[in-house]
């Protein structure tokens, strides 16, 4: 029993097929197909049912998967852990952060980092939508803030980070703001919905919150989004963090949309299992998982 099978073995099972397998692994399927068959020989029993379409696991299978991905896990671990003492620290961090959290604590978090490795550079981004999980996928950011919306779980850590809450508001001189009452999706349709667009280029494109059938005015980020409501020009929902001083000053009010309740969105930090980790992106990760921090 290898590694290399145990890892042939986790990309089937994730892929759900031999060729998706192989495209991920870069090797050929028969090569694939050869390594699963040398790791049953290996250990006497059927790991995956090939009776189908798509491989199953078989009941020793899935006793036997679950403590593999245990193994390749402390095996990653481990691997980063031996680089790290035997190298020196990486040329720049990559960090994707939504737009919903404030940036406060994380370039706190930075700020210390810096102090330890002052030529390491880093780059952060503020992404909207899926723009965090594009960004991790296509191995652009080492570590990204965001909503496990969409993310392959079985391809990444991901430790519960912070909670924000989405109000939906408007400005108080509105017309859905002049009642208390519950407003109808019907009767909001006729407000222009002020929304934030996804940064995203589109293969992992998401959307939230989107009133069916409304009218919609697209902004890039929530600053314009903020101006836009304060100005009187539509209704959206907006993270409570960023307009509590308006909330408070009755520049904005919270509106009552069926549907539409303030939205609480768990946030978590997430990395790659299969990247390698350097000694400054360690640091960063050890440092954001102690901060517990809830908006």
């Amino acid at each position: 029993m290898t590694y290399e099978q145990l890892l042939v073995l986790h990309a089937i099972v994730s892929e759900g097929t031999f060729r998706g397998a192989a495209e991920r692994l870069h090797k050929s399927q028969s090569a694939v197909s050869h390594m699963l068959k040398k790791l049953e020989d290996d250990i006497g029993f059927l790991l995956l049912s090939r009776e189908a379409y798509r491989p199953k696991l078989t009941a020793k299978g899935e006793v036997f998967y679950r403590q593999a991905t245990r193994a390749l896990e402390q095996m990653q671990q481990l691997r980063t852990t031996a680089r790290n003492l035997n190298a020196k620290h990486e040329a720049s961090v990559s960090l994707a952060v939504t737009a919903t959290y404030p940036l406060t604590p994380v370039l706190n978090v930075i700020s210390q980092v810096k102090k330890q490795y002052p030529t390491t550079d880093i780059n952060l981004s503020r992404e909207t939508m899926a723009g965090p999980l594009e960004r991790l996928l296509e191995q652009q950011a080492d570590i990204i803030i965001a909503t496990m919306d969409g993310v392959p779980a079985d391809q990444v850590e991901a430790i519960p980070f912070a909670s924000i809450t989405i109000t939906p508001v408007a400005h108080p001189d509105h017309e859905a703001a002049q009642h208390p009452r519950l407003k109808t999706i019907q009767e909001m349709q006729s407000h222009t919905q002020i929304i934030v667009a996804d940064s995203s280029s589109g293969n992992t494109r998401q959307s939230r919150d989107l009133l069916p059938g409304g009218l919609r005015w697209t902004v890039s980020d929530f600053a314009a989004k903020k101006e836009i409501l304060l100005a009187n020009q539509g209704w959206g929902g907006i993270p409570t963090h960023m307009i509590e001083e308006e909330l408070s000053s009755g520049k904005l009010v919270p509106l009552n949309v069926e549907g539409y309740p303030p939205r609480h969105s768990q946030l978590f930090q997430i990395r790659r299992r299969d990247a390698d980790t350097g000694i400054v992106a360690q640091a960063i990760w050890q440092q954001l998982a102690e901060l517990q921090t809830e908006h």
